[in-house]
């Protein structure tokens, strides 16, 4: 039997509605958006943001224990990738990051009409297939 992969959804805004979407997801300039994530039971985080509180954990409970450390912190610090990661938003749907893709699929589907408009810039889609993700250069691995 195939192994069932799971997905996650990103989405990309624009450098003013990241900006909103980080400090004020209240803000009625992003209701169109947080309407269908509510509708979804899910949720948005700055990937920026993620990496930060990931670097933070680290350094608080011992690097060894986080194989993506050095990466991760080497990425928040570069300016050019700091800029391209606030603007990306990692989706949860009921508090996972990885989630079912019919659940996936429901979601991008209410998302495409807000996509390439002023809410937002790009959606993608990703599994857990590791075949089809990147893995950490070689110099940050352990």
């Amino acid at each position: 039997m195939s192994k069932q992969w799971e997905y996650q959804l990103r989405i990309y805004l624009d450098d003013e509605l990241a900006e909103l979407a980080r400090r004020d997801p209240d803000n009625p300039a992003i209701k169109p958006l947080a309407d269908i994530l509510t509708r979804h039971h899910a949720r948005m985080k700055c990937q920026f943001d993620a990496f930060a509180d990931y670097v933070a954990e680290a350094e608080q409970r011992g690097t060894e224990n986080y194989p993506l450390f050095a990466w991760t912190q080497a990425t928040i610090e570069n300016p050019e990738k700091k800029a391209k990661y606030l603007k990306s938003f990692t989706l949860y749907v009921d508090g996972n990051e990885v989630y079912a893709k019919p659940l996936a699929d429901a979601l991008e589907s209410d998302l495409q009409p807000l996509v390439s408009g002023k809410l937002i810039t790009r959606l993608s889609k990703h599994d857990t297939n590791p075949a089809n993700n990147p893995q950490a250069p070689a110099q940050y691995r352990k």
